[in-house]
């Protein structure tokens, strides 16, 4: 099992109700989740920020008190941006700390072999992924990011860190092309096929969680022409769909080398898979023990 266990300025304080109850610094907010499908314990009063979900899509925050409209919190040796978001959303993924330390530790290895490491980080987000691998000495991280708000808010990122070894590029993961081969690609792209009828109303939502313009054989093309022969892909996709996966990577010569499937500890089925792919290897898959979250 992968556990984040550096975490001193985040904490899941409770959840029920399709609700977690968070603290982020010294803030406390109260945050929907659709998979928390178990009823609360008591009553929850003591939060600063609550986040009521419309039912057309989206939703908006009522607080208890002003809040700043941005903070930050410490992960281990990095910083990083909080502020809610009209989308219920505050720049951080927290159960993802587990995969900055995997990357920290996986540049740091690499290192030891190869004078340089050069990374892509398609779908990039808010950049927690990034500041982890440029962080940890790779030579350079190019990330890769639909959203030009979402790259100032990396670029705010990189400069709490410290951080120069990084190119923010807006650019989809359609149609993007580096000026040079790339050593590993980290790869977070959406993956719901859900009809535009189910997306509600916020177009950058929609954009990060559903194909509708990154085409799954799109967005692996996009990938094999970025990587380096022996290059390797990391990256989760729904479990799902995971033969379609499996295809559209065999077709590109990815071979997936490794595959560990993700479970919600309150769900009996996979939900995501986490692959780690090789451009041109020979066959052959290890399949690791389950990853289960936590809530």
């Amino acid at each position: 099992m992968n556990i984040s266990n550096k975490w001193i300025d985040y904490e899941c304080l409770k959840t029920g109700n399709g609700e977690k109850l968070e603290r982020w610094g010294n803030i406390i907010l109260n945050r929907p989740d659709p998979q928390i499908i178990w009823e609360k314990k008591d009553v929850w009063n003591n939060y600063d920020g609550y986040y009521h979900r419309s039912n057309e899509g989206g939703g908006y925050w009522e607080y208890k008190k002003k809040l700043p409209e941005y903070w930050t919190v410490k992960y281990n040796n990095l910083t990083f941006k909080v502020s809610p978001t009209n989308f219920k959303h505050t720049g951080i993924f927290p159960e993802q700390a587990a995969n900055w330390d995997y990357i920290d530790f996986k540049v740091k290895e690499y290192l030891k072999d190869h004078e340089e490491m050069h990374i892509l980080n398609l779908f990039a987000y808010t950049g927690c992924a990034t500041m982890a691998a440029a962080n940890a000495g790779a030579t350079e991280v190019v990330h890769v990011d639909a959203s030009k708000s979402i790259n100032e808010w990396a670029k705010e990122n990189m400069k709490l860190n410290n951080i120069t070894n990084v190119e923010l590029i807006h650019a989809d993961g359609n149609t993007f092309r580096n000026n040079e081969e790339v050593d590993v690609v980290i790869f977070n792209p959406p993956y719901f096929k859900t009809p535009s009828s189910d997306k509600g109303s916020n177009k950058y939502l929609a954009l990060a969680k559903h194909e509708d313009n990154f085409p799954l054989e799109s967005m692996i093309q996009c990938v094999n022409r970025n990587l380096r022969n022996n290059g390797t892909l990391y990256f989760l996709f729904q479990t799902t769909r995971l033969n379609e996966v499996l295809k559209v990577l065999n077709e590109k010569k990815l071979v997936v080398k490794k595959m560990q499937f993700v479970y919600d500890e309150n769900k009996e089925n996979s939900t995501v898979v986490m692959l780690k792919a090789v451009k041109g290897a020979k066959e052959g898959v290890l399949v690791q023990k389950p990853r289960y979250i936590t809530r």
